[in-house]
């Protein structure tokens, strides 16, 4: 028996998330010809050219691809690749990154966070309060920070999700950057997820339902009054991005 997992718009297709085929030593191209066989008529109808597919938790694509050969015993999980311009993703020292804008309920966010990286346990996962965020630059030249840090020993805290909350509100302590940047106090925030493409997209399919488009350049002014910030600080800055590039200064002459 070959285990299929349907996620995200796969369970659609098939009207459920799981199903055992008595299948042996076949490849996922002959796989993909069956399921496509026994899909009911009147479901949603699934691209098999734009899905993402795993066999025992590894990327296809990193095996042979669609000529990989499956045997009885192993695990395959189908993700449909979603294209278009609502998902944020990056790429920074050969690190996949994508954000999620999620609503979810005010006072449970840190437990909502804490299953999603249970649930990803390869994935590293932190959540930022949206409006403390100036925009994607924002956040690349954070994450850039941090992930310099953690290449060179350098980080603030023992993990690199907690040297990126710090690092967002420029503070070594932990407490202070809860109250500054965390996430509990609204009922949308933004994670900040770190993995592989695989990954990333088997967790988008996840909190599909729980995303929402979120407009950063409205936090500016919002941003300047809780960090401070004057016109006079952002003159002395020679740069397109000023307040990106403070925020990035503040958040770099950190030391732990």
């Amino acid at each position: 028996m070959i285990v299929i997992k349907f996620l995200g718009g796969a369970k659609k297709s098939f009207g459920k998330d799981l199903m055992q085929v008595d299948l042996d030593n076949v490849s996922i191209s002959k796989l993909l010809g069956y399921l496509l066989s026994i899909k009911p008529t009147n479901t949603l109808e699934i691209d098999t050219k734009n899905i993402l597919i795993a066999v025992n938790g590894a990327d296809s694509s990193a095996l042979q691809g669609y000529n990989t050969i499956l045997h009885s015993g192993d695990v395959v999980s189908i993700i449909p690749v979603i294209h278009g311009g609502a998902r944020i993703q990056f790429v920074i020292q050969s690190k996949n990154i994508e954000l999620f804008h999620v609503r979810n309920k005010k006072g449970k966010n840190y437990d909502y966070l804490s299953e999603q990286r249970k649930k990803f346990p390869s994935i590293t996962i932190e959540g930022i309060s949206s409006r403390q965020i100036a925009s994607i630059l924002h956040v690349k030249k954070i994450l850039g920070i941090s992930m310099y840090a953690k290449k060179n020993n350098l980080l603030l805290s023992k993990k690199l999700e907690t040297d990126i909350l710090l690092r967002f509100a420029a503070t070594t302590q932990i407490s202070t950057a809860i109250n500054l940047v965390g996430i509990e106090k609204t009922d949308a925030f933004t994670i900040i997820a770190i993995g592989s493409k695989f990954q990333l997209d088997r967790m988008h399919s996840h909190l599909e339902e729980h995303l929402i488009s979120v407009d950063y350049s409205k936090n500016m002014a919002h941003i300047k009054k809780h960090f401070h910030i004057s016109k006079k600080h952002l003159e002395i800055i020679d740069s397109k991005n000023p307040l990106e590039d403070l925020l990035a200064e503040r958040a770099a002459v950190l030391f732990q």
